[in-house]
């Protein structure tokens, strides 16, 4: 198997990892339809703790 002649300074693995990631897609959202809040699909809100209309999370309320 080939060897690398010279080693990759931690800049160039550091750019290489950066294009990479920044190709990623950003995590889709949809709206609660409980509370309107911005929520990732097929999980619990996290700002009212529901999914498919039932609570799952007990939020603690600021009195």
């Amino acid at each position: 198997m080939a060897e690398p002649k010279r080693k990759v300074s931690k800049s160039r693995v550091r750019m290489r990892r950066a294009a990479w990631a920044g190709k990623i897609p950003k995590a889709a959202t949809q709206e609660c339809p409980e509370c309107g809040a911005p929520r990732q699909p097929h999980r619990v809100c996290p700002s009212c703790g529901k999914y498919k209309g039932r609570q799952v999370i007990v939020k603690a309320t600021k009195d």
